[in-house]
């Protein structure tokens, strides 16, 4: 996650007021240290990946960052397993950064998982440019461009496009 990307979830989970917060895609802890630093002090960041040796990992990134350790929960497993048992309308923000062939999955997930205004955020959706090259592209960028076209027409949602690091996809949900 590059810099400005970590600054841009920063300032959204601030803005939220976020309290509760969902992650899909634990990896090293960096989206989640930025994320924590964004939320309010009582705040708690639910973080959900397929392999608990990226959330030991994160978990020591979290506790050398100065979080308490009451600030996460970590949840190992695939997201599409775990997030149905998340309690509807109960998260502020979502953060989208795991497998983007399940991105539309994540998508319809993070609109049950929201309050009304709170955000879905999903990480990457630049492709590295190939979201918006005309060559063929693999089915990874053309569920991308799906993503991105469900999000823009959805009646539900307020959209914007961040062009930091590799795109940040973000909308908020209508009450």
């Amino acid at each position: 996650m590059s810099p400005g990307t970590g600054a841009a979830l920063r300032l959204l989970a601030a803005a939220a007021d976020a309290k509760s917060v969902a992650e899909i895609g634990t990896g090293t802890g960096v989206s989640g240290i930025y994320l924590l630093q964004g939320m309010r002090p009582d705040g708690v960041l639910t973080t959900v990946d397929p392999e608990p040796a990226r959330q030991q990992f994160a978990k020591q990134a979290f506790r050398g960052a100065g979080f308490a350790g009451n600030r996460a929960r970590f949840i190992p497993g695939r997201a599409l397993d775990v997030l149905p048992r998340l309690a509807d309308g109960g998260y502020d923000l979502v953060f989208c950064d795991g497998d983007r062939m399940e991105s539309l999955e994540y998508l319809a997930e993070s609109l049950r998982l929201l309050r009304p205004g709170g955000l879905v955020c999903f990480e990457g959706v630049f492709a590295r440019g190939r979201t918006v090259d005309s060559a063929a592209q693999p089915l990874e960028v053309l569920r991308l461009r799906e993503l991105l076209r469900t999000v823009r027409e959805s009646p539900e949602l307020v959209p914007s496009l961040l062009p930091v690091g590799d795109g940040l996809l973000s909308a908020v949900r209508r009450g």
